[in-house]
């Protein structure tokens, strides 16, 4: 992200760098919650979150004034649950006795839904006698901006209302200075000793052998009593709602790899947990904390890796990108005509446009990989219908690549901010630093981007598929400016002497020759030569590229090369799985092997959960990757990467309309030897595939089939 709008890294109260991947996330729609080992809210980067406003910034346990010691804490394979499990310190004498460190066991178990958090502490006397127990919460609410909690300053913010309390609960107030009220409510379920706006004090008897309860909720407004039968019941019904994100779909499993099924479950339980059910269908948020909203390129890439296996997400992202595209011209917002969003928000800041992000359409590709994707929906779906639905959005979106798109008039799509409140750069390097010339300076614009006009050549090439499929008698001329694309990029962008592509060309068509891996997001839209595909393919697989963890952003040697920065060096899952995935169309299915085994390995030492992004520094012998401080985590397009990886690795490609499976030199992951993929729909039938290793071939061996589906295998 641009400067202005980066994520700074907070504080923990030791003074400590508190890094994101120390702390747990929750999440349901517009609601999640991010806490740390402890369970605690301090007022960093975690808190209760509602519609991009943080209702909750504090809520600090202590037990006989002294935090507890965690044994340990997780949330649940299924992403519902937070558990936190800790014991005592020594606690004061009460009654002239004074219980040891050990003999508590103190456990928060935690979910929410339906805007609201709901807990249960759990006490439990270990001990040789009774014990009381002295416990306290201190709590807070600030209401602040998801911008303001990045780091975002401001220079003045509405009016936080003192906290009103009753016995059991405390309500909190901010009126903003957009004139909305924001309220939030907290509540426990027994009345506690003493309560005040920002400290409740309980003391529970715990006979020897015996345990008891207190259960706390939160929401944006006034809690019922919280108790045993309202958890119960939220619980079940939050567990039943993940269910059913879930098994959306087709899955796949290695059924003798259980640390591996182990990465696929954490994987689909990420992309199920970020994946809210909107009234236009199921949408992929981009990720916790900072980007859970609807973005256009997050949501459209990830319904694009998980297309194969749930093209319901697909039809969700293409059916809300629709209803949000834009149909006039806004500096502010980077908008014109047919163009298609890049993020929503709400909250405070957007709604008085201090940041533009309330509806932003600064992203030059997200317009171009909707029409790519509807493309893509439609061969593997046959669902015409959506596609005559989204027919005048698709004109719209190639009208706006044609006029507003093509800023130079050359046939290439460019950008240039509108505002200086917006991206400077707009495509998915967004940094402010993350475009520039082989000598470190940044371009004049507009900036033609490369992977840019792989989605242009994409989008240009699936208008005409389309149009053949539904007789739009225009396919001739998509499929030409399709290939105009094609070979202003060939000849415009590749650089000989280096066998690579540039990465965009400068306002005055100058090539920005600076080595990075956007090369490999055009070998995923299949517009390079043969030839030159297989040079770019044998650079990206090269040790300026690889660290051993995956494939770089930016080759090592390069200008502003910098293995901890955002974008200039670090490895992103996702880049690499597109990197990968175009590796494949071309025919190198070991090389996508290779470097699915590297992001296994990362997965194995981010407990499986993969982040973000991570540094780019060199895998060295017994050494796990090295973690970027501030990343999301969970992240949708990193977490959908292994379905990607997945699919491209076993060459599987889908035709419902020609109900036909194709399986092209399958390659299986090194070390697992057999991948089961179920419930696979293709049009009206539904098929089994089993891949097996034998010899130094893969072998796919089709099981269950219902209706009319033909597997064909390719070598």
């Amino acid at each position: 992200m641009d400067d202005a709008y980066s994520v700074q890294t907070t504080a923990t109260e030791s003074g400590e760098a508190d890094g994101l991947e120390r702390l747990m996330a929750l999440k349901d729609g517009d609601t999640f919650l991010v806490a740390d080992g402890w369970g605690d809210l301090k007022g960093g980067a975690d808190g209760l979150f509602v519609n991009d406003t943080r209702i909750l910034s504090r809520l600090v346990l202590t037990a006989g004034k002294a935090r507890p010691s965690l044994l340990s804490s997780g949330v649940s394979q299924d992403n519902v649950y937070f558990t936190c499990h800790s014991t005592n310190r020594p606690l004061p004498p009460m009654g002239g006795r004074s219980a040891p460190a050990g003999v508590l066991h103190i456990e928060r178990r935690r979910f929410v839904r339906d805007q609201r958090m709901f807990e249960r502490v759990r006490m439990a006397n270990h001990g040789v006698e009774d014990v009381l127990l002295p416990l306290s919460f201190d709590f807070g609410a600030d209401f602040a901006d998801i911008f303001q909690v990045r780091g975002t300053l401001r220079e003045k913010r509405g009016t936080v209302e003192t906290p009103a309390h009753d016995g059991r609960r405390v309500t909190f107030a901010y009126v903003g200075l957009d004139g909305v009220r924001r309220t939030s409510s907290l509540a426990f379920s027994d009345p506690p000793a003493r309560l005040t706006g920002s400290r409740a004090d309980f003391m529970f008897s715990l006979p020897r052998g015996k345990r008891c309860d207190l259960y706390i909720e939160c929401g944006p407004d006034r809690c019922e009593q919280p108790d045993e039968a309202r958890y119960r019941l939220n619980a079940v019904q939050a567990r039943l709602a993940m269910r059913t994100r879930r098994r959306r779909g087709a899955s796949v499993r290695g059924p003798r790899s259980p640390r591996f099924n182990d990465w696929l479950d954490q994987s689909r339980a990420d992309v199920a947990l970020l994946t809210t059910d909107l009234p236009t269908g199921p949408y992929p948020y981009a990720g916790v904390p900072w980007f859970s909203t609807p973005f256009g390129r997050d949501g459209i890439i990830t319904a694009w890796q998980m297309l194969w296996l749930d093209p319901s997400l697909a039809k969700g992202v293409l059916t809300y990108l629709a209803m949000r595209q834009a149909t006039e011209v806004s500096a502010f917002q980077d908008s014109a005509p047919g163009k298609i969003m890049h993020e929503t928000r709400g909250g405070e800041m957007s709604a008085l446009g201090e940041v533009p992000f309330g509806l932003y359409y600064g992203g030059v590709d997200t317009t171009c990989l909707f029409v790519a994707l509807a493309g893509a929906y439609a061969r593997r779906t046959g669902d015409y219908e959506l596609i005559r639905r989204l027919w005048p959005n698709l004109i719209a979106a190639v009208g706006w690549m044609k006029n507003h798109g093509d800023v130079n008039g050359d046939g290439l799509i460019s950008y240039q901010r509108g505002a200086e409140t917006g991206l400077s750069n707009q495509g998915w390097k967004d940094s402010e630093d993350s475009i520039f010339h082989t000598d470190g300076r940044f371009p004049k614009g507009p900036v033609a981007l490369l992977e840019v006009q792989g989605y242009a050549y994409a989008a240009w090439s699936a208008m005409a598929d389309l149009a053949a499929a539904t007789g739009d008698d225009r396919q001739a001329d998509w499929a030409a400016q399709a290939e105009r694309v094609r070979a202003l990029v060939e000849d415009r962008f590749w650089m000989e002497d280096d066998g690579f592509y540039a990465i965009a060309l400068d306002g005055d068509g100058a090539q920005c020759r600076s080595i990075g891996s956007n090369a490999g997001h055009l070998l995923f839209t299949g517009l390079p030569s043969a030839e030159r595909a297989k040079r770019v393919t044998k650079r990206l697989l090269g040790a300026e590229f690889r660290s051993g963890w995956g494939i770089r952003t930016l080759a090592t040697g390069q200008a502003r090369f910098n293995p901890m920065s955002y974008h200039n060096g670090s490895v992103w899952p996702h880049d690499t799985a597109m990197a990968a995935a175009g590796m494949a169309r071309y025919g190198e299915r070991r090389a996508v092997s290779l470097l699915l085994g590297e992001i296994y390995a990362s997965a194995a030492h981010f407990h499986l959960r993969l982040p973000e992004l991570f540094c780019g520094f060199e895998r060295l012998p017994g050494e796990p990757p090295i973690a970027y401080p501030v990343a999301c985590l969970p992240q949708a397009w990193a977490a959908g990467s292994v379905f990607l990886m997945l699919q491209s690795a076993l060459g599987i490609s889908l035709d419902a309309v020609a109900g036909t499976v194709e399986i092209d030199d399958p390659v299986l992951p090194a070390g697992i030897d057999r991948l089961n993929v179920t419930n696979l729909q293709v049009g009206d039938g539904i098929v089994d595939l089993a891949f097996q290793q034998m010899g130094s071939h893969t072998v796919v061996i089709p099981q269950r089939r219902e209706g009319t589906v033909s597997v064909r295998t390719v070598r």
